[in-house]
C-alpha cells in the first residue's frame, strides 16, 4: 500500500495441478514477480505475504530465507495440528533470523470454538516469547462473504467481524514487538495442551 493511498493491492498465488510439480515452487515465482513489479520498494508503507503451510520445505520458508519477511505473525487455533504448524514456522523463522533478519511479531487466534482457546494461544504465544496479538471471534459472515467472493469488510462493512479485524489492523500497525522465538517440542508442545484439558494423557 502506498502512503497517503487508501487501498491495498493482492496478488494470490496458487500451486500447480493436483498432484503435479511443488507449491513452493509457485512461491518462489510469485516473490519473484512481486520483486519485478516493485512491492519491495521503499515508498511503499506495507506488503503483506499470506503463506499457507508449515515451512515444510525450502520454498515455503524462502521469504523468510531472503529477508522478504520482516514481520511474522501466525494465524492459529487451540488445535493441535495448527499449534504443530505455528510451532514449525517459528523454527523457521529461528533457522533464518541472522542471515534474513525475520522476527516474529505475534500469533492471531482464528477461534474454532475450542475450549480454553483464548487463554492456551495467549500462554502459548507467551511460551514462544511473543504476544497474542488478537483474537478473532467465529462468525459464519466470514463463510457468506467467501462464497461471494468478497471480504468481510466489503461484503458487510458494519458488522462486529469486520470491526474485528480492523481493531487487528490497528493491533499491527502500532505493534513494536519482533522477537526470535523460543520454539517447543513436540512433548512440550503436547504438555500445555494437556495442561489446558485440551488433549488426555494416555
Amino acid at each position: 500500500m502506498k502512503k497517503g493511498v487508501h487501498g491495498i493491492s493482492c496478488v494470490e498465488s496458487g500451486g500447480p495441478e493436483p498432484g503435479v510439480g511443488c507449491a513452493g515452487r509457485g512461491i518462489i515465482t510469485s516473490i519473484n514477480m512481486l520483486e519485478n513489479l516493485g512491492a519491495y520498494e521503499e515508498d511503499l508503507d506495507y506488503v503483506f505475504y499470506d503463506v499457507l503451510g508449515d515451512v515444510v520445505c525450502g520454498g515455503f520458508a524462502m521469504p523468510i530465507r531472503e529477508g522478504k519477511a520482516q514481520e511474522i505473525y501466525i494465524v492459529a487455533s487451540g488445535e493441535l495440528m495448527a499449534m504443530y504448524a505455528a510451532n514449525n514456522i517459528c523454527k523457521g523463522i529461528k533457522k533464518y533470523a541472522d542471515s534474513g533478519g525475520a522476527r516474529l511479531a505475534g500469533v492471531i487466534c482464528n477461534s474454532r470454538n475450542v475450549d480454553g482457546e483464548l487463554e492456551l494461544l495467549t500462554a502459548f504465544a507467551t511460551r514462544l516469547g511473543s504476544q497474542l496479538i488478537h483474537f478473532v471471534p467465529r462468525d459464519n459472515v466470514v463463510q457468506r462473504a467467501e462464497i461471494n467472493k468478497k471480504t468481510v469488510i466489503v461484503y458487510e462493512p458494519e458488522c462486529s467481524q469486520a470491526g474485528e479485524y480492523r481493531t487487528l489492523a490497528g493491533k499491527i500497525d502500532g505493534n513494536d514487538m519482533f522477537v526470535v522465538p523460543n520454539t517447543m517440542t513436540q512433548d512440550e508442545l503436547e504438555k500445555m495442551m494437556m495442561e489446558f484439558g485440551i488433549l488426555e494423557a494416555a
